[in-house]
């Protein structure tokens, strides 16, 4: 059975998102304080956080800090109840997979847990090759074909392809761009990352002016739906 930790503080909602969660078919384990949440988390066995942000002991953010530095690779979907983007980004650059504002739907909920579970069951690397619409990426050859007919894409433009195909509905800020694609000691600018984006989406996409695979969240940077 998956099992999930629930990392909440107010008794409504926590109850509340275990009794929906055990009515999914999840074992699930609640935890209020985040000090002790954070140490069962990495005692392990769980196939999935579910991660508030503002919590007594240590909050979310300092939570998924100390677990991604622990090694942990477990999904983790933060939930917060803040408006501003540059928090949201500072959860996901400290390495959550996802997150929901509340207040959020149950359906929603639903739906990003299982995209995370589905992502995380299929290890990256054993994965190469990539299809969607009639576009096909072969990563071991290093290789884009559009309706079996090869593109040519500079190695940047490839770079960012892998990135994008390798986390499908994950949102990728541009820092994360950069440093996947550029490298962290590169000098490359958010200006720089949009117009490779500009560049590739004209390589893939049906209509690069609205495009269908290659989507920009506002102030927060892209995520690929492919």
């Amino acid at each position: 059975m998956t099992r999930i930790l629930v990392v909440e503080d107010e008794p409504g909602i926590a109850l509340g998102l275990e009794d929906d969660l055990e009515l999914e078919g999840y074992e699930v384990e609640v935890i209020g304080d985040g000090a002790a949440a954070s140490r069962r988390a990495r005692e392990g066995g769980f196939d999935l956080i579910l991660l508030d942000v503002m919590l007594p002991g240590k909050d979310g953010f300092e939570i998924c800090r100390e677990l991604r530095r622990a090694g942990m690779r477990v999904p983790i979907l933060m939930l917060t109840a803040k408006t501003q983007e540059a928090e949201k980004v500072m959860g996901l650059e400290l390495g959550a997979d996802d997150y929901v504002t509340k207040p959020f739907g149950t359906r929603e909920l639903r739906a990003r847990i299982k995209a995370l579970l589905r992502r995380s069951a299929a290890p990256e690397a054993e994965q190469e090759c990539y299809r969607f619409g009639d576009v096909e990426v072969d990563l071991r050859r290093g290789e884009l074909r559009r309706g079996g007919v090869p593109v040519e894409l500079t190695p940047i433009e490839f770079k960012l392809l892998t990135l994008f195909v390798r986390a499908p509905g994950r949102l990728m800020s541009r820092d994360r761009l950069i440093e996947g694609a550029w490298g962290s000691d590169t000098f490359a600018s958010d200006r720089i990352v949009d117009n490779h984006i500009a560049n590739l989406r004209k390589k893939i996409e049906p209509d690069p002016a609205d495009p269908s695979y290659i989507h920009n969240v506002r102030g927060m940077g892209y995520r690929f739906d492919g």
